[in-house]
């Protein structure tokens, strides 16, 4: 294998978890019993192991306030220029093993842990997700953070402190069901309440004309009151700071409104106000028009913005106050993570123009240069437009303002197309046809300095389709940034095993460098790293084939491959394509039982939004095929088929390092990125995928021939579309495929209620946009090239090798940087804040 390391090198590579020295581990143990003492106010007799958990988290805690206070101290400082990332979603998962890796605290704290009697896993599952996203978007957020902070950017997260987050799922008779996710019942040891920095947001009223400009009157005040929690970088000693705002009602609210005497009923009423956060819309790439949505979307801008703008006025400079916002895009970056936050556009423009008083030229140069805006979808349900009528309603001073935009940005393209009423309709931000709605992707474009898409398939299909005009008008604005997960969570954290054996090989600075991954092609073929690399894997499996025995009562074979599907239920995300080659598989079991056959173990899992039936039908089906395969004597352990419920951040850190073949299979031009399928490459799962989003990127880094590419290219499903896609010629020439859809149809997977999928079977033979049918052949045959592979685990391991050494580039440090470098106009540092009060 490797050249062995020398005592030295062995020595420094104790930090990937942290060193463990004897003082370290008393002063946790120390703060342990403090805090169950004096925070929790219980002795070892009535502790519960949530008690402990909160002693242990308040301990690790207290580790990171010194580093927090001191990087907003060193910012303050040295005024470097700062990024503010807005998203309505943030979507962490859990805190305290994070900071621990983060801290270098892990092995200090495990060591504390257990001379204390206790039992770190247990104390860490006590810990409820932050489950403030929906999918890939709100991880996408939660991943930069930590990036940025391991970067040393000075940067800031801003959000909603939502009291209920992403529903959770139960699975019963089969059905999704919902059940409110009150994750803040035990309270929250990692934010802090700061209400000395509460703002007032306003809502309704009218727009009064006078003299010295529009005056925006008569509005409804609601308070919001922020919630800092700390994000450390890893081993650098910056801790920076995601702010989530929670709606307050003031004293006053409503009392004026009713009748003397109706105290109680104007109390109550208060709760109207506070509304605005109580609960996270659970849509992904679903656009909702709700009133409540785009007063979530507006509360949040509007308290962020005055919050950016206070710190850029008390921004040391001198010792006097900045007066003047010219510099303004100089010291403040903007980005947008989707249209969710698109109302900061008008919103700053009216405090330029309104409250600063600036004129509109400048301040529409200003708000232009600090912006800039991410794309996250091509999908046309996804995309927000919100009815001119709402808007005149609830902000309707910012109506004003977008006229206003729209008409400037309408006369500069009149003037280079004259006579081209069509562009002009195109290129609108108000679309007239119908109901009046203002289009916020459009309203990005033209307020940001820079749009960027987040695979370079996703950004070319923008730039040459979905905004063409507006590419072909301002090219140099359009870039791609493909995204990138955090390595510390998604390496470090949920698959300690092969983390170390990674830095036991080639070091621990790919930590913090991923492209150092590539230095594993130099052991593709070490007979000891490619054992080493299949027994991790193996524990692993073993591990959560437990886990599995444990919540589901169902025997799994851990030598069985682990096939895995998981992310958002979505038609255009394929979970059915899944489905038909299960059921194809059990007809050949069925068929010929004694016929050799690669045995797997088929896990699905995702959450459907609550108002999408055909998502939940087609977990329906997933369900209903499971418990006939489950069950099937003549199966055996051959095949077993899991629906895992309630998907989230904390569960893929268990399902991820156990995959053996990681589902990417949306049609090709579907899916906009992904970042599931760059965890599970780290993770060593080999990728059966379609060349759609990063697969692509992935497909290119380690050579095609190491993922098993499948289906339609996007010229092929265009060229289909152009046809027209008939999903009965297939069904007709494909006996297989005939098969399958006959027993969904006759009721064989629902004896009891033989229509019950109807519905499903219907639209994938009149109306599928996503083409099951056209992919269906291709996959089944790729599938049994991935069943022949498993048969041959050094070549199957080589390949994980070859795809784990690629997995350089998926890092969120290389996209951080480049977002960086080519939008904010930052420097990423390596300066290890000092500690000291005194700067060094």
């Amino acid at each position: 294998m490797a050249t062995p390391l020398t005592d030295q090198e062995k020595r420094k590579q104790i930090s990937i978890r942290g060193i463990v020295g004897v003082e370290n581990v008393a002063e946790l143990k120390k703060g342990f019993n403090r805090h169950l003492h004096f925070t929790l106010v219980k002795d070892r007799n009535i502790a519960t192991p949530r008690d402990y958990y909160f002693a242990l988290a308040h301990t690790v805690r207290d580790h990171l306030v010194g580093r927090w206070i001191r990087t907003q101290q060193f910012y303050y400082e040295t005024d470097p220029k700062r990024v503010y990332y807005l998203s309505l979603e943030f979507y962490m998962g859990r805190t305290l093993q994070n900071t621990m890796i983060n801290l270098g605290l892990q092995n200090a704290c495990d060591e504390a842990i257990y001379q204390l009697g206790l039992d770190m896993e247990e104390l860490e599952e006590m810990e409820e997700d932050a489950g403030l996203g929906n999918g890939g978007l709100g991880r996408l957020a939660a991943c930069f953070l930590d990036s940025m902070a391991t970067l040393g950017l000075a940067a800031y997260g801003y959000g909603i402190r939502y009291e209920y987050g992403i529903f959770n799922q139960k699975i019963r008779d089969g059905w999704q069901v919902e059940e409110a996710d009150d994750w803040l019942r035990h309270g929250n040891p990692w934010e802090k309440a700061r209400p000395e920095y509460m703002l007032p947001v306003h809502f309704y009223g009218r727009v009064e004309e006078t003299r010295g400009g529009s005056k925006w009157v008569d509005t409804q005040v609601v308070l919001a009151m922020p919630y800092d929690t700390p994000i450390p970088g890893y081993m650098n000693n910056t801790v920076n700071t995601m702010r989530l705002w929670s709606a307050r009602a003031p004293n006053d609210f409503n009392l004026r409104d009713f009748n003397v005497g109706d105290y109680i009923e104007a109390v109550l009423d208060r709760n109207l106000a506070e509304n605005i956060t109580r609960v996270l819309y659970p849509n992904d790439n679903f656009f909702e028009g709700k009133e409540l949505r785009l007063k979530q979307e507006y509360f949040v801008v509007a308290a962020t913005l005055q919050d950016i703008i206070r710190r850029f006025k008390t921004s040391k400079r001198g010792d006097a106050a900045r007066t003047s916002f010219e510099s303004f895009p100089e010291k403040v970056a903007v980005q947008l993570n989707d249209t969710h936050p698109a109302m900061a556009i008008p919103e700053l423009m009216r405090i330029f123009v309104d409250i600063e008083k600036l004129d509109w030229d400048t301040a529409w140069d200003l708000t232009r240069r600090t912006f800039a805006y991410t794309n996250h979808t091509v999908l046309p349900e996804a995309l927000e437009r919100w009815p001119v009528a709402l808007l005149e309603k609830l902000l309707p001073r910012h109506l004003q303002i977008i006229y206003h935009i729209n008409q400037v940005h309408l006369d500069r393209i009149a003037a280079l197309f004259p006579k081209d009423m069509e562009k002009l309709r195109k290129m609108s931000l108000i679309e007239e046809d119908g109901c009046k709605r203002v289009n916020m992707a459009h309203l990005c474009i033209v307020g940001s300095h820079a749009v960027n898409g987040v695979a370079e398939i996703h950004s070319n299909i923008i730039k040459t389709d979905v905004f063409r005009d507006f590419s072909e008008l301002e090219p140099e604005k359009f870039q791609n940034k493909t995204n990138g997960i955090t390595p510390r969570r998604w390496l470090l954290l949920c698959n300690p095993g092969l983390a170390e054996l990674i830095a036991e090989v080639i070091g621990e600075d790919y930590v913090k460098d991923l492209g150092q991954l590539k230095k594993l092609n130099d052991f593709v073929d070490d007979a000891a790293l490619i054992r080493d690399v299949s027994r991790v894997k193996q524990d692993n499996k073993v591990k959560f084939a437990q886990y599995l025995e444990r919540e589901y009562r169902v025997k799994i074979n851990p030598s069985s491959m682990f096939d895995v599907h998981v992310k958002r239920i979505h038609e255009y995300k394929r979970q059915v394509l899944n489905c038909l080659h299960i059921i194809t598989m059990y007809n050949r079991i069925r068929m010929n039982p004694t016929a050799p056959f690669v045995p797997r173990t088929v896990i699905i899992g995702g959450k459907a939004a609550p108002g999408y039936h055909m998502a939940k039908m087609i977990i329906r089906l997933i369900t209903s095929v499971a418990d006939v395969v489950n069950n099937d004597p003549v199966v055996g352990n051959k095949l077993k088929v899991i629906f895992l419920e309630n998907y989230r951040v904390s569960l893929a850190e268990k399902v991820i390092p156990a995959t053996d073949l990681s589902e990417q299979i949306s049609t090709a031009g579907t899916e906009a990125s992904g970042t599931g399928n760059m965890k599970f490459m780290l993770n060593g799962a080999l990728t059966i995928g379609t060349m759609d989003g990063a697969n692509v990127e992935m497909a290119e880094e380690a050579g095609e021939e190491n993922l098993f590419i499948f289906g339609m290219r996007v010229a092929d499903v265009a060229e289909l579309d152009k046809s027209g896609y008939d999903a009965m010629l297939y069904y007709k020439r494909i006996p297989e495929l005939k098969h399958v859809m006959d027993q969904i149809t006759s009721g064989f997977f629902s004896p009891k209620n033989p229509d019950l999928f109807k519905e499903l079977t219907d639209m994938l033979f009149k109306f599928d946009r996503f083409k099951v049918f056209a992919d269906f052949e291709d996959y089944i045959k790729c599938q049994e090239k991935v069943s022949k592979l498993y048969q041959n685990p050094k070549e199957w391991t080589k390949m994980v090798i070859r795809n784990i050494a690629a997995t350089g580039k998926f890092s969120s440090d290389r996209t951080i940087t480049q977002y960086a470098t080519e939008v904010w106009g930052v420097k990423p540092t390596d300066l290890k804040i000092p500690l000291s009060a005194q700067l060094e």
